[in-house]
């Protein structure tokens, strides 16, 4: 089946106004048999969300409307196309708790969801890593190099793998090396293949996927995919499922990067 699992939606407070059925007719032009709308879930109550405008999340008071929506785009376009419920949800260590509270809250609603990593703690403060290239160069002071900040992400992502967030906690892991959005600005050193190992070990223990996601290809700091074709390759080789996501913010790039990418 062709499928993308990593859609958002009008209802992204830092993406376009692309109606539901823009991104469904373009899926369905493109050929798409399932899609997913994984739009980011509302942060969890008294985190404060460190983007300047703190739009990384959906407002808690659009969630019941939006999933009312989906609700009724599934009737309307049965038998042309599946379409999911879902949510892109954020760990971010010191609110499992709040996060486990939300899934067991909504969990019942979703068909299929993401767990990310965009937000790192360091010293009691939250960065939001991939928010700009300008931001990520004032963590590098913070961090003290490049490659403390891969390897807190990494860290994360295997905690968010982990975390027992309780029965709704998504079963898929999304873009694992986020943190190569800026590596063309930033070079690291390391290959962190320790780190991406015990990742790999891990979702693979725990029959989990990954989302594979074509959105990197087109940030011109970064030009490839979350993960890369190295990394997808041995994911694969370890039986681990990978489900293409474009990640698209707007209707036009639905199947940004799936051309480049290999799924066997």
């Amino acid at each position: 089946m062709k499928i993308d699992g990593h859609i958002h939606t009008p209802y992204c407070p830092h993406g376009t106004k692309d109606t539901f059925h823009e991104y469904i007719n373009r899926a369905i032009q493109l050929g798409y048999e399932e899609i997913t709308f994984t739009e980011h879930a509302p942060l969890p109550a008294g985190f404060k969300d460190p983007v300047p405008d703190s739009d990384s999340g959906m407002k808690m008071e659009y969630l019941e409307q939006y999933i009312k929506d989906l609700a009724n785009l599934k009737i309307e376009f049965k038998g042309i196309i599946t379409i999911k419920t879902g949510l892109e949800i954020d760990y971010i260590e010191g609110y499992e708790e709040e996060t486990t509270q939300f899934l067991n809250a909504i969990g019942p609603h979703l068909d299929d969801s993401l767990l990310s990593v965009h937000f790192l703690l360091k010293e009691g403060t939250y960065d939001c890593l991939d928010f700009s290239k300008e931001n990520f160069g004032r963590m590098i002071e913070l961090y003290g190099s490049v490659d403390r900040i891969h390897q807190a992400y990494y860290a994360a992502v295997l905690k968010s793998i982990k975390a027992d967030l309780g029965k709704y906690k998504p079963n898929r892991i999304g873009h694992i090396t986020l943190a190569d959005k800026f590596k063309k600005d930033f070079p690291p050193a390391g290959s962190f293949v320790q780190q991406i190992n015990a990742i790999l070990n891990e979702v693979a223990k725990r029959k989990m996927e990954l989302d594979f996601n074509g959105a990197g290809f087109f940030k011109t700091g970064c030009g490839v995919s979350y993960p890369p074709p190295e990394i997808a390759k041995q994911a694969l080789e370890m039986g681990i499922p990978l489900v293409y996501g474009s990640d698209a913010h707007q209707a036009k790039d639905l199947n940004q990067g799936r051309d480049r990418m290999i799924f066997e």
